[in-house]
């Protein structure tokens, strides 16, 4: 069982599970603080991490979402969107998130009731200082996807 709390001080002690979901740091600088982040703990250990921003006009983000290797398909991820639904589902109409065309990660944003709603052309080679490969899967468009937050 999984125990979500917020992480206001010291975001970067979680940078291992960080780096899961956006293997750059300095990608990761451009948002951590200005984010709210939540850690998913199994006792004292962090098991899974969520950063969300206010992107305006009823607009939530999930900037980075991970959980550890070892607890993957467990439905942690998913637990941590419904978390963060009811969290925030009062507050903001839409959740965003971007993510590579990757076959490990697209089909689980779907499963999670998200759907595309555009592409940033080039985002991850135009961004990142090394090619990004994800399945076997070099990314290179950013793939906007959404659902509601009701």
């Amino acid at each position: 069982m999984m125990d979500i709390v917020r992480v206001e001080k010291e975001k970067k002690r979680f940078l291992d599970l960080l780096l899961l979901a956006d293997e750059q740091e300095d990608m990761i600088d451009l948002y951590l603080e200005r984010g709210e982040m939540f850690a998913g703990l199994e006792g004292a250990r962090a098991v899974c991490v969520c950063v969300v921003t206010d992107e305006g006009d009823g607009v939530l983000e999930i900037k980075n979402l991970a959980v550890a290797p070892d607890r993957q398909g467990r439905g942690y991820g998913r637990a941590m969107i419904g978390f963060v639904v009811r969290t925030y589902g009062g507050r903001f109409a839409v959740l965003r998130v971007g993510t590579g065309e990757s076959p490990l990660t697209l089909p689980f944003y779907e499963k999670c009731g998200f759907r595309t709603t555009g592409r940033i052309k080039d985002f991850f080679t135009d961004h990142y200082d090394h090619p990004i490969v994800e399945g076997g899967v070099q990314l290179r468009d950013m793939v906007i996807l959404e659902r509601s937050m009701a």
